[in-house]
């Protein structure tokens, strides 16, 4: 290897630390980067005048190269936005970049761009943005179904909007009976066969309670809970309910007889006189000695439900498919230990919108009820560091990447943000060894300088 050539090999060996040091100031500078993927360096040695027979082989010239770490995952941290979103495992958020707009509307370029960049939050227009300027793709679902109505992500717009109410149609219903319940019924805790009352309010009689009954009827009874109940138009009722134990289990009786319960909802909070106050849903429960509930198993429908002129229709009371929604156990205060819910709701207006752990794009509602708008579809690539950046994090397909494949095996985080993949202290350490080998090489050219100042002399 001549002087020449070791002139011309230091050369190439301080650009091939300048590029080493350009990509190392670059991961530097996005240290706080949100979804930034660093560049390292690649060194390639070039071998000179190489012969396989030869026994005076040189070493040549060095090559660098920028090496992609697309497929590395910065740490995740937790957002106090509801928009923010990163992913865990392998995908890319798919995103479109605005090249203008007409009537006001944004207008995209046609080719969709990749990033981990999570950092989205809604603009003026409802599109979804994230802080490098590219707007989120994806697939809207129907409102009706949920289904999705196309098969290809695009940038959406989500504006404000109504929820309508939900007719109430089943009440989940469950929780423990005492097997002695506390009344105020000085004779007994136990209303039986309807001594006292004008119509008999058990199952085998009249099944209602009169007005002027009332008084003990509440005194025989214990309360079963309320919840509010809706119509499709926006009405809503107060479902009150009541228990009274009217029979007595024996278990030394061949065979043994069962505890039972009948259950009542206020109908008519305004009654007086003879009219209807309380409506049994005309089912007995039956409880075994061990405080199982022997019938019903599931459910029971209260047919053409009607509370102070406000028609529920048919209410299933769901209770569970094994018979333990409702106990019969023992209790030291005597009072009924109930959990109610139901699938109804008011009209509500749309107070957020935010991104799950499902990859949704969640509509929230005054009413506390949420709708799911949209989906947010992940890519993946087999080659995914042979793409192309774009600038704020994107990448673009090249043919090496591979084309995109929609449905990534990654997972998507809602709240919450990816980092940048770079550690400060590994690009410090990669700074001193190229700032080290930079000193060299301009060693290594002083040098050869000086030798060849001395040949020159020679000729002198």
């Amino acid at each position: 290897m001549s002087l020449y050539s070791a002139l011309t090999t230091s050369v190439a060996g301080l650009a091939a630390q300048s590029s080493a040091m350009q990509n190392i100031s670059g991961n530097i500078a996005n240290t706080s980067t949100n979804g930034f993927k660093r560049v390292d360096t690649a060194f390639v040695d070039l071998v000179s005048d190489y012969n396989a027979n030869s026994r005076n082989q040189t070493s040549g010239s060095v090559l660098a190269s920028s090496r992609q770490t697309n497929t590395v995952a910065g740490s995740v941290d937790s957002s106090q936005t509801a928009t923010h979103m990163s992913i865990s495992g392998d995908g890319y958020f798919v995103v479109y970049e605005k090249i203008g707009e007409t009537d006001g509307q944004p207008i995209f370029d046609g080719t969709p761009l990749y990033t981990r960049r999570g950092d989205f939050t809604q603009d003026e227009d409802g599109y979804f943005v994230n802080e490098a300027g590219y707007y989120l793709a994806v697939i809207e679902l129907d409102d009706a179904t949920g289904n999705p109505v196309s098969s290809v992500p695009q940038p959406t717009t989500f504006e404000e909007g109504f929820m309508a109410a939900e007719a109430t149609t089943k009440l989940t219903y469950n929780g423990n009976l005492p097997s002695i319940p506390t009344t105020t019924d000085p004779t007994g805790y136990l209303l039986t066969g309807g001594a006292g009352y004008a119509v008999d309010p058990t199952t085998a009689g009249a099944g209602v309670v009169q007005a002027q009954d009332e008084v003990q009827f509440l005194s025989q009874s214990i309360s079963g809970g309320a919840i509010t109940a809706y119509v499709a138009n926006g009405e809503n009722a107060s479902v009150q309910l009541r228990w009274a134990k009217i029979a007595e289990g024996n278990p030394s009786a061949v065979p043994p007889t069962e505890d039972t319960w009948n259950l009542f909802y206020k109908s008519d909070s305004s009654a007086t006189g003879a009219a209807t106050k309380w409506t049994n849903v005309g089912q007995d429960y039956t409880f075994d000695t061990t405080g199982k509930m022997t019938s019903p198993l599931a459910n029971v429908t209260v047919p053409a439900m009607t509370i102070d002129g406000v028609a529920l229709g048919n209410i299933i009371l769901d209770h569970g498919g094994n018979g333990d929604g409702i106990t019969a156990y023992a209790t030291t205060t005597g009072i009924a230990n109930m959990n109610l819910s139901q699938d109804g709701a008011a009209a509500g207006e749309q107070t957020s919108i935010s991104i799950d752990d499902a990859g949704y794009v969640v509509a929230n509602y005054s009413n506390g009820k949420s709708s799911n708008m949209a989906s947010v579809i992940l890519a993946s690539f087999d080659g995914d560091n042979y793409l192309a950046r774009a600038g704020g994090g994107a990448f673009r397909a090249t043919d090496d990447s591979g084309l995109a494949i929609l449905g990534a095996t990654g997972s998507i985080r809602g709240s919450s943000l990816e980092s940048s993949n770079v550690d400060i202290a590994d690009e410090f350490s990669k700074m001193i060894i190229s700032q080290q080998a930079y000193s060299a090489n301009t060693r290594v050219l002083s040098t050869a300088r000086d030798m060849l100042t001395e040949v020159m002399q020679v000729i002198r």
